[in-house]
């Protein structure tokens, strides 16, 4: 059993040496423990700081892409590099390495193929109450749309079996977190969540400059989730709002114009005919979205199936 340890890495000079000092190189359950670095693209010493402290595979991405890129990009190369199982960090040190059995042990009991890292959100100081609420209602949105009983969705310390890294693939471009989590619990693969601790932050969080522009994200990220994987029921309720209102209006006009009351109410007849329209076509926009989602589904799966053959071609050999 192989377990690769990847950190997706911008610009980590100053504080990547403290995060690989602290990853272990023996893990209970593994027979072997490598770590693999993803340069997004860094102009700074991160690859050559990298190489100085041992690490076993370093994948360069020409520029920079975005975390979920990066996190991707990572799952391929570990998966090429004959991972059993993969465990991703930061780069910042955020998450306590001595936390990693924690993750990877319901994996070798086989009671998860998808781990999550719960970090004690209430008890983090430097979380203002603010960012802790957003975090819990993240967590509350995304177990609403998965279906799975996650407690911190935003976590980025988590440890996926090979078998269920193959078949995730984000089409998100800000970040992996919350859209993995849906895409597993919509391919039913089985998750948990197992408490994990923190240490002190070494620097400003990069995705999250300031709460206005973290709530805009976050906001975009989880509407456009609903619609890449929900997106019947997501038009079906822009539908419904549209036309019940358009329906009651069409209605007080028939009942107005059957006692004899129609005239100067035709205004009711237009806008309830109007917005009855708007439902129709956000219903039928729904239709459309959800067969191209079908089809987004299928290509992903034909992506993942691609990528088994490769790696079980390259064991072969």
């Amino acid at each position: 059993m192989k377990l690769v340890i990847q950190i997706p890495c911008y610009n980590e000079e100053a504080t990547l040496p403290e995060t690989l000092a602290d990853l272990p190189r023996e893990v209970p359950g593994f027979d072997k423990v490598e770590w693999l670095i993803i340069d997004d693209g860094s102009t700074d010493r991160t690859v050559e700081v990298a190489e100085e402290h041992g690490v076993d595979h370093i994948v360069r991405q020409s520029h920079n892409q975005g975390l979920a890129v990066a996190f991707l990009s990572g799952l391929e190369a570990a998966l090429r590099a004959g991972a059993d199982v993969i465990v991703n960090t930061d780069g910042d040190n955020q998450y306590a390495a001595r936390c990693i059995p924690d993750l990877t042990q319901p994996i070798l009991d086989r009671r998860a193929q998808f781990v999550i890292g719960a970090r004690p959100i209430s008890t983090i100081e430097h979380f203002s109450l603010v960012k802790r609420s957003l975090q819990k209602l993240g967590s509350w949105v995304v177990r609403q749309a998965s279906g799975t009983k996650i407690d911190d969705a935003p976590s980025g310390f988590r440890a996926i079996h090979r078998d269920s890294a193959i078949k995730l693939y984000v089409f998100d471009r800000y970040t992996y977190t919350l859209e993995t989590i849906i895409q597993a619990g919509r391919m039913g693969i089985p998750m948990m969540s197992v408490p994990i601790e923190v240490n002190d932050p070494t620097r400003e969080s990069r995705l999250i400059r300031s709460i206005p522009q973290y709530i805009r994200r976050s906001i975009k990220t989880i509407l456009r989730i609903a619609v890449l994987y929900r997106p019947l029921r997501f038009f079906s309720w822009l539908a419904a709002i549209s036309a019940l209102p358009g329906a009651m209006a069409f209605l007080r006009f028939i009942y107005l114009y059957s006692t004899g009351q129609g005239d100067g109410h035709v205004q009711s007849l237009v806008i309830g005919s109007a917005l009855i329209g708007v439902g129709a076509i956000f219903f039928v926009a729904g239709l459309i979205a959800d067969l191209i989602a079908a089809n987004r589904v299928l290509s992903a799966d034909i992506r993942g199936r691609l990528l088994r053959a490769e790696l079980d071609g390259n064991k072969l050999e």
